[in-house]
């Protein structure tokens, strides 16, 4: 059933999904990880092997796909009434057996939630890039400080 509905271009969930998809969200790619567990790509954001919510797209601050994995940095956002300060977590990497459309289709959504951005130097001096993103689901963009490192 899988190969038939990837053959027709739809994407169904894999086995074992502990999910729960938004009633707007549908699955664009989905790929085997190596040590088990499935990287599934909604239109909303990701889902990680073994975790019970998605990241959005608008939270991926990084995603590259080498060397047979896809690696993600995943920032937390601090509010700051008219910005959120982003705070880049660990990378997450996440081999995977056969990459499909993922690769492809992460790309696709991370660079497509970038509205606008610049550079700017923030008050303590450092640089950073001024994002305007789009948050899946949600009408409008909301602006993303993120620092350099």
């Amino acid at each position: 059933m899988r190969i038939l509905a990837r053959l027709l271009g739809k994407e169904e969930l894999p086995e074992g999904f502990a999910g729960e998809l938004e009633a707007e969200e549908h699955v664009v790619a989905t790929a085997d990880v190596v040590r088990g567990g499935h990287l599934v790509v909604t239109n909303r954001g990701v889902w990680f092997p073994g975790e019970p919510e998605r990241v959005g797209w608008h939270l991926v601050s990084k995603a590259a796909w080498a060397e047979g994995a896809m690696t993600f940095v995943v920032a937390t956002q601090e509010d700051l009434g008219k910005a959120f300060l982003l705070h880049d977590g660990p990378p997450r990497r996440f081999p995977l057996g056969e990459p499909g459309k993922v690769p492809q289709a992460v790309h696709q959504r991370v660079t497509g939630s970038i509205a606008s951005r610049e550079r700017a130097t923030m008050p303590d001096g450092r640089a950073a890039w001024v994002l305007e993103r789009r948050v899946p689901g949600r009408d409008g963009t909301i602006r993303q400080i993120h620092p350099d490192p």
